[in-house]
């Protein structure tokens, strides 16, 4: 049982890791202002738009994952801060309908609207996404009490504060955090406009600035999460009381986590860097998404594991959520492991499809002969 719980927090995490590299597309709408003329802002929606499905299939897929193997932490957090998910979702409907109805013919509210919404999406969906990641770090206000569960009247297990999620946003830890995943998303979209478009020396040095000027608030925001992190306790879940420099104590103890958040931070920094100081570098994308996966799997990782609460309640640590506590039965978690076996086959098919969709730069010329034009 406890081996299908680390395992399946293992396929969470790395799930997560995905899902924050993917955010390059929200970053890469947030730029769309930057764009010259039409042509270029057409560009970089195209390019945007091959992939955006990707990073809504798979923060759904996070979704289920977790209804699938830790239920408790999905009806606690998205039945019970709702507000919170419920403006997450509608940013991704904004953009969901923008790519599809942006040049239309027909269109009654105009490409500059869309891209209006593109915008939205690109800068509340990141930093939302941030804070609900940040209550897995400091915690969130609601109790559970699985005795209600055979209440007639009353059969709601897990009770959040009269703001239902709000009150995340007003953290201002989980705000840092939200700031961050929306200045890393922002600089991968940079990185990957230089990889995957090919429109001119002008866009290539303006995209290059983005690389330096974003990486650079970036590693900031990311120096202040890390030392706030490092330094904040956490709950141990077989005593539910605070440790203090839990989530640090974990990185040492359990240090191939260490290890392989270190490494994933040296790449993300080689590909800002070496972007910047070598002309022409077009594969920035690859070395810095690469160590976005690395770092965010091992910080969710400690999140979880080395007896640590994943979920942290504010109002009641008794109330607080473990990988032991919250997981689904011996059974499910053994169907859905056999089941999560067929995700490598997946994951080789997106990577064919995403090599030919990218097998050479977008130009304005291949834009022209499109056949479907977002």
């Amino acid at each position: 049982m406890e081996a299908l719980q680390i395992y399946w927090w293992a396929l969470i995490s790395l799930l997560g890791a995905l899902l924050v590299f993917l955010l390059f597309v929200q970053g890469g709408q947030t730029m769309l202002c930057m764009a010259p003329n039409d042509t270029t802002r057409n560009l970089m929606v195209n390019t945007l738009g091959r992939k955006w499905e990707l990073t809504f299939t798979t923060l759904v897929v996070f979704g289920g994952a977790f209804f699938a193997s830790f239920p408790l932490f999905y009806s606690t957090s998205f039945g019970g801060a709702y507000w919170l998910w419920m403006l997450i979702l509608l940013s991704f409907v904004l953009q969901a309908f923008s790519y599809e109805f942006r040049r239309k013919q027909g269109n009654i509210l105009g490409r500059r609207v869309y891209d209006i919404f593109l915008f939205i999406n690109g800068a509340v969906g990141c930093i939302l996404l941030g804070v609900a990641v940040g209550t897995l770090f400091f915690g969130a206000d609601f109790t559970v009490t699985k005795a209600n569960l055979t209440s007639i009247s009353n059969p709601v297990i897990s009770t959040w504060g009269p703001s239902h999620g709000l009150e995340a946003i007003a953290s201002w830890r989980n705000l840092l955090l939200g700031l961050m995943v929306l200045m890393l998303a922002r600089t991968l979209a940079a990185l990957y406009f230089l990889n995957s478009i090919d429109d001119g020396e002008k866009f290539g040095n303006d995209m290059k600035r983005s690389v330096i000027i974003n990486g650079a608030i970036f590693v900031v925001l990311f120096l202040a999460f890390t030392g706030v992190l490092l330094t904040s306790p956490g709950i141990e879940g077989s005593t539910f009381t605070a440790v203090p420099y839990k989530y640090a104590t974990n990185l040492m103890q359990l240090w191939w986590l260490g290890a392989l958040l270190a490494v994933g931070v040296v790449m993300v920094l080689w590909g800002i860097v070496k972007t910047a100081i070598k002309p022409g570098y077009r594969q920035g994308i690859w070395w810095s998404g690469t160590g976005v996966v690395f770092t965010v799997f091992a910080l969710l990782c400690a999140a979880g594991y080395n007896d640590t609460a994943y979920m942290a309640s504010n109002a009641d640590p008794t109330s607080s959520l473990t990988i032991a506590n919250s997981s689904s039965s011996y059974f499910t978690l053994k169907v859905m492991a056999w089941v999560s076996a067929f995700i490598p086959v997946v994951v080789a098919y997106i990577a064919y499809v995403w090599y030919k969709m990218n097998a050479k730069p977008l130009t304005p010329g291949e834009l022209e002969s499109e056949h479907h034009a977002y």
